[in-house]
Parts: C-alpha cells; structure tokens; sequence
C-alpha cells in the first residue's frame, strides 16, 4: 500500500505542479519580456517560484494520493480481502500514516529551508533587474516603458552598440512633456551613472499653460538615464526569509528588523510546522473515510465528495484561525487546531469503520444503491 500511495503521490504532484507553476510562469513571461529580458532571466525566475508551487501543492497532492488508491482498493475488492483477513481500519491505516510523514518530512524541507532562501534569491534577482538600464533599454523595435512617464523606442542597435533611431518621451512633468529624437545615440557609464548621449536630434517642448511648442535642434545632447531605475535599497529583513529558529526563538529580533508586529512573526513560525502536519491530515482523513463503505457496484464516490468536503472544512478552520494570531501572537496555538480537528476526524471515521452496527448499515446502504 504504500508503494502505491507514493507512485499515486508522485503523480498527482507532478501534474498539479505543472498546472500551477505553468499559470504563474506565463504571468511572468509576459511582465519579464516586456521589460525586455531574454529567456534565461525568464527561466530562473520561474524555477525560483517553483519551491513555492510545490509547497502548495504537496498537501493537495497527498490528499489525492491517498483517496485515489484507497477507491482502487475497494473497488477491485482487495481493501474487502484485508478486511475479511482481520486487518482493522486501525491497522490499516498505519501505512498511510507512514505515507503522510514521508511528505510532512518534504514539506518541512520546503518551508523551512526551500521556500525562504528561493523567496530571498527572487527579490535579489529582480531588485538586479531592476537597476539594470540596458535589459530595460536595449531592446529594438519595441516602446519601452523603463519607469512611469517614460517611454524609449530604439529602431536598430548595430553591432558596435551604436542605437539608431532613437524615440524617448518624458512626460514625468505633466505641464511641460519633453520628446527627444534623433538619428543616433550611445549609452555612456559616467562616474555612478549612466548617460543615453544622442546625436544629431530633436527635442521638442510642449508648454501646456501657453499651448506652445518649443523645438530645438542639437547635434550632441547627454540626458541622465539612471534615474529612470529605482535606486531603492534592497532588505532581507522581510518575516518570510527569517529562519524557522530565529522566528520561534528571537521573534522580538525579527519583528523589529522587519517592522512588522509580533503576530506575524508567530504565524510565519508555526504556518511551517502546521503545513507539514497538514499532510498527515489530508492523507489520513480521505482514506478513513473511505474505509466507512464495503465493496459496491456503485463505487464510493460518495465517500470520496464526503472526505474533500471534510478536507475543505479543515482548510476553512485553518483561515479563520489565521486572523486573531496575527493580531495576537499569545494564541499561536490555535495554528494546530486544524491539525486536531483533522486528527480526531480520522479517530472517529476509524471507530465508525471498527464498529459491526455501522458497517452493516453502510453494507445495507450500498447493497440498495444509496437508498434509505
């Protein structure tokens, strides 16, 4: 059985990562080349995402592992051959056990150590992004929009880095908009900055309080292109790149190095440790409610919509609780209260399967087709 639940798991998390990272990827394929970046910066942005995909994913993915292969089981009547054998559902459900452990210990990997340093490296990266002028500028045949206001059009680069035909506009300045043309230009490091020096051009000056336009002709003209790109300072100090222990330990330390409250510090520490724990309460809860049906012709999608409608309460638990421990960081244990409810679900479906009453009566239900 439990061969099988990872096999199932494995696909079931293949195919929805897959689904999730290709939506968020395509979303990030269409700001990054408007930017201008070539494909590799597309490529290790999204794989920087993809930790964060699987994260959401695994419990998911559990949850389908485990219902997926205890249907099969049932209906080709091997889950009724263990029974009849004297396995109990207590018995029974010890592999699935060991099955969701396997995947908290992959999630507990993921939240506690994947996630953060991808988060981290992704705002890196796009804080380098940010400040890189020529990915933003040197790009031809496109109209560029490097920062609000602005915009750049560059017909042909030649090989030599020479930029022909050169359209920016700069209307940051709402009642006097300036427009620059000119045959050709050259990006030019000076000093900290970078300087876009064109040649042979135009400016022209629309005064929008006299509804005059002022045209000049020069034959160099150097305009200032870096504070185009934000100059920000980039921080690591944000809750979700802090370490687990740090959060569970120094929570004070972090709050503060983050500006944030107390609250938040608590509910990033222990949302790891419940997400893990999660995954042992998904797997457990869609196979002990299966084991409440025998062998029927009908099949058990009954059970299968009663164990995704229990699964979806649990996940609605877990946001209500959310709220009062990011105002109040004392009541960080209502965190596991999801992970309880889902625990003593599983009890009480298993004590259902174990009881003969019950099991005549579902026996009964299923023999009639669902009928009262």
């Amino acid at each position: 059985m439990l061969s099988q639940f990872m096999v199932l798991f494995g696909f079931f998390a293949l195919v929805l990562v897959a689904i999730f990272w290709i939506n968020k990827a395509v979303r990030m394929f269409d700001r990054l080349i408007a930017d201008g970046q070539p494909a590799w910066v597309f490529l290790e942005f999204t794989a920087l995402t993809l930790p964060g995909v699987i994260g959401i994913v695994l419990p998911i993915a559990s949850f389908a592992g485990a219902v997926y292969v205890t249907n099969r089981l049932s209906t080709e009547s091997e889950l009724t051959v263990m029974q009849a054998t004297g396995y109990s559902p207590y018995r029974l459900i010890r592999p699935v056990v060991v099955y969701g452990i396997i995947v908290a210990l992959m999630m507990s990997i993921l939240t506690h150590f994947l996630i953060p340093s991808s988060l981290s490296q992704l705002k890196q990266r796009r804080a380098e992004i940010n400040q890189n002028i020529t990915a933003k500028l040197l790009t031809p045949g496109e109209f560029l929009h490097p920062a609000p206001g602005i915009t750049v059009y560059i017909r042909h680069i030649t090989p030599l880095g020479e930029l022909q035909d050169v359209f920016l506009s700069d209307r940051r300045s709402p009642e006097d908009p300036v427009t620059y043309t000119s045959n050709t230009a050259y990006l030019v490091p000076e000093g900290g900055s970078t300087k876009l020096v064109m040649v042979n051009g135009l400016s022209q000056t629309l005064n929008r309080l006299e509804n005059r336009l002022f045209t000049t002709h020069f034959d160099d003209f150097s305009y200032d292109i870096s504070s185009l790109v934000s100059g920000d300072s980039v921080t690591f100090n944000e809750v979700g790149f802090a370490k687990t222990a740090n959060l569970l330990f120094h929570p004070e330390e972090v709050a503060d190095r983050a500006g944030v409250r107390l609250g938040e510090v608590t509910y990033e520490a222990h949302n790891r440790i419940a997400q893990a724990l999660m995954c042992i309460v998904a797997a457990t809860v869609g196979f002990a409610t299966l084991l409440l049906g025998t062998y029927s012709r009908f099949g058990v999608w009954w059970q299968v919509v009663v164990a995704f409608l229990l699964l979806v309460s649990i996940k609605l638990i877990e946001g209500a609780v959310s709220g009062p421990v990011l105002k109040y960081a004392d009541l960080w244990p209502l965190m596991y209260v999801p992970v309880l409810v889902g625990t003593v679900l599983t009890a009480v479906l298993l004590r259902i399967s174990a009881n003969p009453g019950f099991s005549r009566w579902f026996r009964r239900r299923q023999s009639t087709g669902g009928a009262s």
